[in-house]
Protein backbone atom coordinates (compact mmCIF):
# COMPACT_ATOMS: atom_id res chain seq x y z
CA UNK A 1 0.00 0.00 0.00
CA UNK A 2 1.59 3.26 -1.13
CA UNK A 3 1.08 6.21 1.21
CA UNK A 4 2.19 9.79 0.85
CA UNK A 5 4.53 11.41 3.34
CA UNK A 6 1.63 13.43 4.73
CA UNK A 7 -0.44 10.28 5.22
CA UNK A 8 2.41 8.58 7.05
CA UNK A 9 3.07 11.61 9.26
CA UNK A 10 -0.63 11.98 10.08
CA UNK A 11 -0.80 8.28 10.97
CA UNK A 12 2.28 8.64 13.17
CA UNK A 13 0.66 11.57 14.99
CA UNK A 14 -2.54 9.57 15.44
CA UNK A 15 -0.66 6.57 16.83
CA UNK A 16 1.38 8.77 19.19
CA UNK A 17 -1.86 10.41 20.32
CA UNK A 18 -3.18 6.92 21.09
CA UNK A 19 -0.17 6.41 23.41
CA UNK A 20 1.90 4.05 21.25
CA UNK A 21 5.65 4.44 21.76
CA UNK A 22 8.24 4.85 19.00
CA UNK A 23 8.81 1.12 18.54
CA UNK A 24 5.13 0.36 18.37
CA UNK A 25 4.59 3.14 15.83
CA UNK A 26 7.33 1.75 13.59
CA UNK A 27 5.82 -1.74 13.67
CA UNK A 28 2.27 -0.43 13.24
CA UNK A 29 3.34 1.39 10.07
CA UNK A 30 5.01 -1.74 8.69
CA UNK A 31 2.04 -3.96 9.47
CA UNK A 32 -0.43 -1.50 7.97
CA UNK A 33 1.68 -1.24 4.84
CA UNK A 34 1.12 -4.96 4.37
CA UNK A 35 -2.56 -4.67 5.38
CA UNK A 36 -1.83 -6.94 8.30
CA UNK A 37 -2.83 -6.79 11.96
CA UNK A 38 -0.93 -8.35 14.82
CA UNK A 39 -1.79 -6.78 18.20
CA UNK A 40 0.48 -9.24 20.01
CA UNK A 41 3.48 -8.15 17.97
CA UNK A 42 2.63 -4.46 18.49
CA UNK A 43 2.24 -5.15 22.21
CA UNK A 44 5.64 -6.90 22.33
CA UNK A 45 7.27 -3.92 20.62
CA UNK A 46 6.40 -1.76 23.64
CA UNK A 47 9.39 -3.30 25.44
CA UNK A 48 11.79 -1.74 22.92
CA UNK A 49 10.40 1.80 23.09
CA UNK A 50 12.07 4.58 25.01
CA UNK A 51 15.44 2.82 24.95
CA UNK A 52 13.90 -0.36 26.41
CA UNK A 53 12.05 1.82 28.91
CA UNK A 54 15.17 3.14 30.61
CA UNK A 55 16.18 5.82 28.07
CA UNK A 56 19.80 4.65 28.36
CA UNK A 57 19.61 1.76 25.91
CA UNK A 58 19.61 1.71 22.10
CA UNK A 59 16.97 3.95 20.57
CA UNK A 60 13.63 2.17 20.15
CA UNK A 61 13.39 3.48 16.60
CA UNK A 62 16.55 1.53 15.71
CA UNK A 63 15.56 -1.66 17.52
CA UNK A 64 12.05 -1.60 16.06
CA UNK A 65 13.42 -0.97 12.56
CA UNK A 66 15.64 -4.04 13.00
CA UNK A 67 12.56 -5.95 14.13
CA UNK A 68 10.66 -4.89 11.00
CA UNK A 69 13.52 -6.17 8.82
CA UNK A 70 13.50 -9.43 10.78
CA UNK A 71 9.71 -9.68 10.37
CA UNK A 72 10.36 -9.90 6.64
CA UNK A 73 13.55 -11.96 6.63
CA UNK A 74 13.74 -13.86 9.90
CA UNK A 75 12.83 -17.43 10.76
CA UNK A 76 9.30 -17.71 12.15
CA UNK A 77 8.62 -21.43 12.35
CA UNK A 78 10.36 -24.79 12.19
CA UNK A 79 9.53 -25.07 8.50
CA UNK A 80 11.13 -21.72 7.63
CA UNK A 81 14.73 -20.69 7.17
CA UNK A 82 16.12 -17.25 7.91
CA UNK A 83 16.79 -15.33 4.73
CA UNK A 84 20.44 -14.96 3.82
CA UNK A 85 19.54 -11.31 3.21
CA UNK A 86 18.64 -10.58 6.85
CA UNK A 87 22.16 -9.99 8.20
CA UNK A 88 23.17 -7.67 5.32
CA UNK A 89 19.89 -5.76 5.71
CA UNK A 90 20.52 -5.34 9.45
CA UNK A 91 24.10 -4.24 8.76
CA UNK A 92 22.88 -1.66 6.23
CA UNK A 93 20.36 -0.34 8.74
CA UNK A 94 22.88 -0.20 11.58
CA UNK A 95 25.47 1.61 9.51
CA UNK A 96 22.91 4.13 8.23
CA UNK A 97 21.46 4.71 11.72
CA UNK A 98 24.88 5.26 13.32
CA UNK A 99 25.78 7.75 10.57
CA UNK A 100 22.43 9.50 10.86
CA UNK A 101 22.63 9.91 14.63
CA UNK A 102 26.35 10.80 14.62
CA UNK A 103 25.58 13.90 12.56
CA UNK A 104 23.25 15.41 15.18
CA UNK A 105 23.40 13.46 18.42
CA UNK A 106 25.88 12.04 20.95
CA UNK A 107 25.14 8.37 20.21
CA UNK A 108 22.40 5.83 19.52
CA UNK A 109 20.75 5.52 22.92
CA UNK A 110 17.43 7.18 23.58
CA UNK A 111 19.00 9.54 26.13
CA UNK A 112 21.86 10.47 23.77
CA UNK A 113 19.36 11.35 21.05
CA UNK A 114 16.60 13.06 23.01
CA UNK A 115 18.43 14.01 26.21
CA UNK A 116 16.48 16.11 28.67
CA UNK A 117 13.78 16.68 26.07
CA UNK A 118 12.26 13.23 26.68
CA UNK A 119 8.47 13.59 26.75
CA UNK A 120 8.47 17.22 25.63
CA UNK A 121 7.12 18.59 22.37
CA UNK A 122 10.69 19.16 21.15
CA UNK A 123 11.61 15.59 22.07
CA UNK A 124 8.59 14.23 20.25
CA UNK A 125 9.59 16.20 17.15
CA UNK A 126 13.08 14.70 17.27
CA UNK A 127 11.67 11.19 17.63
CA UNK A 128 8.95 11.76 15.02
CA UNK A 129 11.48 12.84 12.40
CA UNK A 130 13.71 9.90 13.27
CA UNK A 131 10.78 7.45 13.00
CA UNK A 132 9.78 8.89 9.63
CA UNK A 133 13.32 8.85 8.20
CA UNK A 134 14.01 5.36 9.56
CA UNK A 135 10.70 4.00 8.27
CA UNK A 136 11.63 5.25 4.81
CA UNK A 137 15.12 3.76 5.14
CA UNK A 138 13.67 0.39 6.16
CA UNK A 139 11.42 0.46 3.10
CA UNK A 140 14.40 1.36 0.92
CA UNK A 141 16.38 -1.57 2.33
CA UNK A 142 13.43 -3.94 1.89
CA UNK A 143 13.02 -2.74 -1.68
CA UNK A 144 16.73 -3.09 -2.45
CA UNK A 145 16.74 -6.66 -1.14
CA UNK A 146 13.58 -7.66 -3.02
CA UNK A 147 11.11 -7.83 -0.13
CA UNK A 148 9.03 -4.80 -1.21
CA UNK A 149 7.94 -3.24 -4.44
CA UNK A 150 9.60 0.18 -4.82
CA UNK A 151 6.19 1.86 -5.18
CA UNK A 152 5.30 1.07 -1.55
CA UNK A 153 8.02 3.44 -0.28
CA UNK A 154 6.98 6.89 0.90
CA UNK A 155 8.89 9.80 -0.56
CA UNK A 156 10.02 12.51 1.88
Amino acid sequence: MKRSSDEIINRMIQLAGNKYNCSQIMMHLALEQEKYENPGLVRAMSGLGDGCGFFNETCGVMTSAASVLAWYGGKGSDSEAESEKLLPMLQDLGEWFRQKTALKFKGTSCREIVGDQVGTTAGKQICGKLIFDTYNKVNEILTNYGFLNLQTRAEP
